[in-house]
C-alpha cells in the first residue's frame, strides 16, 4: 500500500531559507538535544547527517541516526538510531529503532512503518496509517510556539550584542598593546579636527563598499574587491573601538590611565547599544567618527618628521 502524501494541498515543506535565524538556531538545538539525550551511545559510522538535500534510506539498507536540516527524509530500510527532520517532511515505510522527530513539517507513517521510540512533531500533526506501530507515544512538542515566543525573539539580539561586546573589548586590548600611538593620534585628530574627521569618515564608509562592488564586476578587480569586502568588518570594529577610546579620554581627567579610558568609553557605548534604534544610531556615529579620526591621523602622519632646529652659536644672543 502506498503511504499517504506527506504534504497538504498547497503546502510545501518549510526550507531553511524561510526560517528566521533565531528559529533555525532553536530548531537545530532541538535536533541536537534529541540526538544527545536519546541517541547517545548509539553513534556509529553509518549516521546520516546532511545540511540540504534530504536523506533516503532504501529497502535493505541499515543506517544509524538520521538528521536532515533542509530536505525530506524517506526511511524504507532500517534506522537503528533516531530520525530528525528540521526543514522537511518525514515518510517512513520501514523501521526506526529510536525516536522520530518532525520539527517543521509532517511525518507520515505507512502501514509497514515501525517506530521503536516516540513520534515527536511540531507544526504538522503526523499521519499514522492503520497497521503502523509506534512503541512509544505521539507527542506534540509545540516547537512553533516555542520558536515564536518573546524569549526566543530576545535571544538573538542579546547573543549578537554579547558577541560584539566581547569582540570590541578584545580588539581594544590589542590596539592598546600594539598600536597605542595610533589611538593617541586618532584622539588628537578628533579633538583638533572633528568635522573634517566626520566628513572623511562618511566618505570612506560609503566609498569602500562601492569600490569593492565595482571591483568585483571586472575580472581583474575581483581579488581587490574580495579583499576590501573582507576588510570592512575588522576595519569598522577598529573604528568603533577607536571612538570608544576617544570617548573615554574625553570623559576622564587628563592623565588618566589609558586602560581606564578604554573601559569607560567601551562601557558607555556598549550600554547604549542595548537601547533599540538609539543604540544603532550611536554605533553608526561612533564608527564614522572613529574611521574619520584614523584617516585624518594617517593623513597628518604621511609627511617626513620636522628637522631639529640648529643649535645657537656660542656667545650669540638669542633673538627677542
Amino acid at each position: 500500500m502506498t503511504a499517504p502524501s506527506a504534504d497538504r494541498a498547497g503546502t510545501g515543506p518549510v526550507h531553511l531559507a524561510t526560517v528566521r535565524p533565531v528559529q533555525l538556531a532553536a530548531a537545530v538545538a532541538v535536533a541536537m538535544l534529541i540526538l544527545l539525550c536519546v541517541g547517545s551511545g548509539r553513534a556509529s559510522a553509518d549516521d546520516q547527517i546532511v545540511i540540504t538535500g534530504g536523506v533516503v534510506v532504501p529497502v535493505g539498507r541499515t543506517v544509524g541516526d538520521v538528521v536532515a536540516f533542509d530536505g525530506p527524509v524517506r526511511i524504507a530500510g532500517h534506522a537503528t538510531g533516531d530520525v530528525v527532520a528540521i526543514g522537511g517532511p518525514v515518510r517512513i515505510t520501514g523501521r526506526v529503532d529510536g525516536d522520530v522527530a518532525a520539527v517543521s513539517d509532517r511525518a507520515v507513517l505507512a502501514p509497514t512503518a515501525r517506530v521503536g521510540g516516540d513520534l515527536l512533531y511540531g507544526d504538522e500533526r503526523p499521519v499514522v496509517a492503520r497497521g503502523a506501530r509506534v512503541d512509544g507515544s505521539i507527542k506534540d512538542k509545540n516547537w512553533a510556539d516555542t520558536l515564536s515566543s518573546p524569549g526566543w525573539g530576545l535571544a538573538g539580539p542579546l547573543v549578537w550584542w554579547l558577541a560584539v561586546t566581547v569582540s570590541t573589548l578584545l580588539i581594544g586590548v590589542l590596539l592598546l598593546l600594539l598600536a597605542p600611538r595610533m589611538l593617541a593620534a586618532a584622539e588628537r585628530s578628533a579633538r583638533e579636527h572633528l568635522w573634517p574627521a566626520v566628513g572623511w569618515g562618511v566618505l570612506v564608509a560609503i566609498a569602500l563598499p562601492l569600490i569593492a562592488i565595482l571591483a568585483l564586476v571586472t575580472l581583474v578587480g575581483i581579488p581587490l574587491g574580495v579583499a576590501l569586502l573582507l576588510s570592512l568588518v575588522p576595519l569598522m570594529l577598529i573604528a568603533y573601538v577607536t571612538s570608544a577610546w576617544i570617548l573615554g579620554r574625553r570623559i576622564l581627567k587628563p592623565g588618566a590611565s589609558p586602560w581606564l579610558a578604554l573601559l569607560v568609553g567601551w562601557g558607555v557605548l556598549r550600554l547604549l547599544a542595548l537601547i533599540p534604534v538609539v543604540g544603532f544610531l550611536v554605533g553608526l556615529v561612533a564608527t564614522v567618527v572613529g574611521l574619520g579620526a584614523l584617516v585624518v591621523a594617517l593623513w597628518h602622519a604621511r609627511g617626513p618628521a620636522e628637522p631639529a632646529s640648529a643649535p645657537e652659536a656660542p656667545g650669540r644672543p638669542a633673538p627677542v
